[in-house]
């Protein structure tokens, strides 16, 4: 499984330069200008770490944030900015982000930090797996007693 990235940000630049930048070191990244388009694009494409801009117009950044998290419990957040303000940061980690940067951020730490969410996912999603599988496997006994031998 390869990492899947989405850019939110409403400065079509931003989202342009560092959608290039990740791509050309080999990422998929798709790119949403609001928190709505990011919520309609997480519905149909499966993102593994959403990089999330703090202040948008309309649904800002740590309303999406609540709404991924609600909606879609397992996608990484990182929140990014370049107006952070300490309570924007504390009230972002509050509702689950995983991170919070400011702009503007190098690549190479934003990518680490990605990459080091996707890791945290991928470990969730192996412990969902695990503790699936045990609902499924029934116990030598438990087998015994479903054909009536004891």
């Amino acid at each position: 499984m390869e990492l899947k990235l989405m850019l939110v940000d409403d400065e079509t630049r931003f989202l342009e330069t560092t959608q290039k930048l990740l791509s050309r070191k080999g990422y998929q990244v798709e790119t949403a200008s609001s928190g709505r388009e990011a919520l309609d694009k997480l519905q149909t494409q499966d993102i593994h770490v959403a990089i999330l801009d703090v202040k948008m117009p309309g649904m800002d950044g740590v309303e999406t944030l609540r709404e991924i998290k609600r909606r879609f419990p397992l996608v990484e957040v990182i929140m990014l900015t370049g107006h952070a303000t300490v309570e924007s940061a504390v009230e972002g980690l509050k509702c689950g982000a995983f991170d919070y940067l400011m702009k503007p951020c190098d690549i190479d730490e934003l990518l680490a930090k990605a990459r080091t969410a996707f890791e945290k996912r991928k470990n969730i999603e192996e412990k969902i797996r695990i503790a699936q599988s045990r609902t499924y496997m029934k116990s030598p006994r438990e087998i015994l007693k479903q054909f009536g031998e004891n």
